[in-house]
């Protein structure tokens, strides 16, 4: 199968709200007022958290039925830790993105919880934002003119 790019446009706005686009989608990122922003919309950490979890989601639903998981309803709660002094430059001891992210199922299904357990695994070991997340990828900066 031939490799899918998928591409985002993010744009400054106003003070430190951006705006996302990809393909006709668009939303606004923004901090919290107390980290200077406006509280127009989730941070991007924020956003990155709610992307782990909508692809453990959809993954979830996507594969459900080819491992034999009578999934009712599935909730996902994940939590990062992050020490803002890291990257304020506070503290050059401390890691700059998420030292730990914790993931919570809740999952609702006419299965064994031996089923489920081994679903779950499947569901972290298949997310493409987790692989990307403990796999960073190669990345590249480029400054166009």
């Amino acid at each position: 199968m031939a490799i899918e790019k998928f591409e985002a446009v993010v744009e400054s706005v106003n003070g430190l709200q951006v705006s996302c686009k990809s393909r006709e989608f668009e939303f606004t990122l923004d901090e919290p007022k107390n980290l200077g922003g406006t509280n127009t919309g989730m941070n991007p950490v924020e956003a990155l958290l709610n992307s782990l979890g909508a692809c453990k989601v959809i993954v979830a639903k996507s594969f459900a039925r080819m491992h034999k998981i009578d999934l009712k309803s599935i909730k996902i709660e994940i939590e990062g830790e992050l020490d803002p002094d890291g990257f304020m430059g506070k503290n050059k001891e401390a890691k700059i993105g998420f030292s730990k992210i914790t993931t919570n199922f809740f999952i609702e299904a006419n299965n064994t919880d031996e089923e489920i357990e081994k679903f779950v695994t499947f569901i972290n070991r298949t997310c493409p934002v987790a692989d990307t997340l403990e796999n960073s990828p190669m990345m590249i900066s480029k400054i166009i003119k």
